[in-house]
């Protein structure tokens, strides 16, 4: 052809071997997906893989270059789909695979047809939406409700026992066996709740689902209270800690079901601490009107 054999610059050449690494990284972070994944998934993720390595090969011809796959990145989203799941990597993944609006014009002056590429990726997205029957992601609604419960509820004993106690030891045995107790209560009401919707959900994969999450929250909360002896400063750690958590669980169903990132955070974190403020007020009034006194 004789566009491909149009001599580019410096510049050109280094947007090329850019664009032709990414497709080659992405080429091998496909494949190694696909062995670990089965069926339909498996399938789509191989040929979408093998479209990578044909991506790369369409710039090798503008290049006249090989290069190499970025391993690290290979590694990564090898490591995010083994901890997070296969649809949290794929999406993230797919949001980061965007060329550089700059960079891509540049290209595309001098290839006109490498925007066939782009529309490729485009219709790539379009299958990653509907490709993943990930278990995991069908029990998303029993995790929210085992956390947002565990965030609320323990948020506001925590801070209510802090004021009304102030001994970091009796709070973090005391939230720890309220937590427990609500854990499993909560992972019972899931259970009983799925089996009678007779939704297409396992009621008891709903109840595990729900508890680990509760059980999870909760022991990340109780922490500091065994580590730190003043209370005050507990109740701050636990505090970053529940922040922490809606943060990063927020994130994760903002990549995985494509919901607005600060909106869902803003919610959850505005009810957490709402709950956490007004039940320390109630453990300030329980102390001053009944005369609690165990330091």
């Amino acid at each position: 052809m004789e566009k491909e054999e149009v001599r580019v610059n410096d510049e050109i050449l280094k947007i090329l071997l850019d664009f032709q690494r990414s497709e080659i990284t992405e080429h091998h972070i496909y494949l190694n997906l696909a062995r670990k994944a089965g069926g339909k998934n498996r399938e789509i993720l191989e040929r979408i893989a093998s479209e990578e390595l044909g991506h790369y090969r369409r710039w090798k011809r503008y290049s006249g270059r090989d290069v190499s796959p970025n391993k690290f990145k290979i590694w990564l989203y090898t490591l995010i789909a083994k901890i997070f799941g296969l649809t949290f990597a794929l999406k993230m993944m797919e949001n980061g695979e965007q060329y550089a609006e700059s960079a891509y014009k540049k290209v595309l002056e001098i290839f006109p047809d490498v925007d066939e590429i782009i529309q490729d990726e485009e219709r790539h997205e379009l299958e990653l939406i509907d490709l993943i029957d990930e278990e995991k992601i069908g029990y998303i609604g029993s995790m929210v409700l085992g956390l947002n419960d565990a965030l609320v509820e323990l948020t506001g004993t925590l801070a209510g026992l802090t004021f009304a106690l102030r001994n970091t030891h009796l709070v973090g045995i005391a939230g720890l066996i309220t937590g427990i107790a609500a854990s499993l209560s909560m992972a019972a009401s899931e259970y009983l709740s799925q089996k009678s919707e007779a939704g297409g959900k396992n009621p008891l994969k709903a109840a595990i689902y729900t508890g680990i999450a509760y059980i999870v929250t909760v022991t990340l909360m109780v922490l500091p209270y065994f580590l730190i002896s003043q209370y005050y400063l507990a109740l701050t750690a636990t505090i970053a800690v529940v922040i922490g958590v809606i943060f990063v669980f927020t994130f994760y169903i903002s990549v995985v079901k494509g919901h607005s990132f600060k909106s869902l955070f803003l919610e959850m974190l505005a009810i957490s601490l709402g709950v956490a403020i007004i039940s320390f007020m109630i453990g300030m009034l329980v102390r001053v009107t009944l005369g609690v006194d165990v330091d």
